[in-house]
């Protein structure tokens, strides 16, 4: 127990202090977060195997799983509160299309790849895991992006449908990993299972939508019942935590695996309360200077788990070397076309599909459920490369694109709201 406080401690410590060279830099802080994970991790100062002084084994990370699944409970609950009905209003409409078109092209173009590529070397990767990367591609992290843009103070056109976007593409990911892995199930036992490819998925987001809207619900009905603003926050935080511990539960009906889908639930619990609470505004201010410090540990957990040991498999490198450039070109291209398609402005349309090239925690669920696939080892190492590609290049390529269209200042500020002033200080 001592071990895990000391670690949380240096985690805290370490990547507070490598974000002050990373702003020298004019790098995001995400970044510096990351880079302070990995080097805590169990392949850098983890390996001298100092009690506390980083993480001496991948297990010893899998520890603190708790700690990142909170951390993306209430990552996905603040980006709930983007969908206003007054932003869904002005925008709902063309997010809605970008989200799932540029999801689904993505998906597409590295399936044709990585499925040519089986064709081609039968022995290099699998038809399963072919197609179950295709669906991972599609993912987005959208902690990297929400840090970004709060770190920045990021404001406009393309901030605000990029967080409706990711929000998006998120769900619909989801989906395509859920069909997607019901039929390389279905191909590697050599039959087509309708309760996998279609019954289950549906039932995840059904099931997780009506979670989150009765949690909402809930949390707007006992708000009602403090007046003080640290109880009231002490009761939202207190309700993210429930959520994100219910969301977890698995249970069966009949044949049937049902579960929830901690991002759509607390996406969902955001999205409601946001729009039936008067002052959820000021409440989601406060609760995103209170998780500050939750997400640092997100992202330095994150940093720590990325297995190295993927840089010395050639075949890791050609076929994520291959994924990465596919997922890039269909994010991009996805991106631009479904921009057009919706009439966004030039800037817009240009810039939009490099904000959502990071890719992280959602990708890595999927890839260690992907994993029990024939093949299915090559699928988590690959992820985990590409991962640890987009986390340390895709903040800063998000923070040039908002930089290019003039939603952040050259200082790093814009006229938005200054809001926890001391995280852009650090």
């Amino acid at each position: 127990m001592q071990t895990h406080l000391i670690g949380l401690a240096i985690c805290l410590i370490g990547g507070l202090l490598l974000s002050r060279l990373t702003k020298k830099l004019n790098l995001p802080a995400v970044t510096a977060y990351l880079i302070s994970g990995l080097l805590l991790g169990p392949f850098c100062l983890g390996a001298l195997g100092v009690p506390g002084l980083g993480f001496n084994s991948l297990e010893q990370v899998d520890g603190l799983k708790i700690v990142t699944q909170t951390a993306l409970g209430f990552i996905a609950f603040t980006i709930g509160n983007e969908f206003r009905l007054g932003q869904l209003k002005a925008m709902g409409k063309a997010a809605i299309t970008i989200g799932i078109l540029q999801a689904v092209i993505t998906t597409v173009l590295v399936d044709a790849v990585l499925i040519a590529l089986h064709f081609a070397f039968p022995n290099v990767i699998s038809l399963p895991c072919a197609i179950v990367l295709g669906a991972i591609a599609s993912a987005t992290a959208p902690a990297a992006t929400l840090m970004v843009v709060r770190q920045y103070k990021a404001d406009g056109p393309l901030t605000r449908l990029l967080m409706l976007v990711v929000a998006i593409d998120d769900a619909v990911g989801l989906v395509l990993f859920a069909v997607s892995f019901g039929i390389a199930n279905a191909l590697s036992a050599g039959q087509i299972s309708v309760l996998a490819v279609v019954v289950e998925p549906l039932l995840e987001i059904i099931l997780s939508l009506a979670l989150g809207a009765i949690m909402g619900w809930l949390l707007n009905a006992v708000e009602r019942f403090f007046h003080s603003r640290s109880k009231r926050l002490t009761i939202s935080v207190g309700f993210v935590l429930l959520t994100v511990g219910l969301s977890m539960i698995k249970f069966h009906i009949g044949p049937v695996h049902c579960g929830f889908s901690l991002l759509l639930v607390c996406m969902m619990t955001g999205t409601i309360f946001c729009n039936i609470c008067d002052t959820s505004e000021e409440l989601m201010d406060r609760v995103d200077g209170w998780t500050m410090p939750l997400n640092i540990l997100f992202f330095v957990i994150s940093g720590a788990e990325l297995d190295l040991n993927v840089l010395i498999q050639p075949m890791t490198l050609v076929v994520g070397v291959l994924y990465i450039i596919a997922r890039s070109a269909g994010k991009y291209f996805g991106a631009m076309a479904s921009c057009r398609l919706s009439r966004q402005s030039k800037p817009i349309t240009d810039n939009l599909g490099i904000t959502l090239l990071p890719q992280a925690g959602v990708a890595l669920g999927m890839a260690i459920t992907a994993a029990t696939l024939p093949g299915g080892d090559l699928t988590r190492n690959v992820v985990l490369f590409a991962v640890l590609v987009y986390e340390l290049v895709g903040p800063t390529l998000t923070k040039r694109s908002l930089l290019k269209v003039g939603e952040i200042n050259p200082e790093g500020r814009t006229s938005a709201r200054r809001l926890n002033e001391d995280e852009e200080d650090d």
